[in-house]
């Protein structure tokens, strides 16, 4: 999308979702978060159940975007995959989903952790 067409729809007060990629396994950092390949920190959802889909879906995605696997993708450890209604895999870590936060701007932040009292920092 063009940069005049963002700047329109954020001013009308409009969300352009974010493509989220496939990304290999999460990592669990020296400090004990569970982090993306690219160090981001990855967050759990209070209300998805544990070994199960995901909750967050439509808008929700977009503000927590699901941490995706890439299709034949194979968890180890603590880690694992699920299902989304849409048929995409997404990691988890002890049997919950994993997400990012649209909040977190660079590797280490954790702005969402503690958000309404559902969303965690994995650990």
């Amino acid at each position: 999308m063009s940069s005049f067409r963002n700047s329109i729809l954020a001013a009308l007060g409009v969300s352009v979702a974010v493509i989220v990629q496939a990304a290999p396994q999460p990592a669990v950092a020296a400090s004990g978060l569970v982090t993306s390949a690219a160090g981001m920190t990855l967050y759990t959802y209070d209300r998805d159940p544990i070994g199960g889909g995901s909750a967050c879906i439509g808008p929700c995605a977009v503000l927590w975007p699901p941490y995706l696997a890439a299709a034949g993708a194979q968890a180890q450890g603590d880690f694992s995959l699920v299902k989304r209604a849409d048929g995409r895999l997404q990691w988890a870590w002890k049997g919950r989903p994993l997400y990012l936060y649209a909040g977190d701007s660079k590797p280490g932040s954790s702005a969402g952790d503690r958000i309404n009292g559902v969303w965690h920092v994995a650990r």
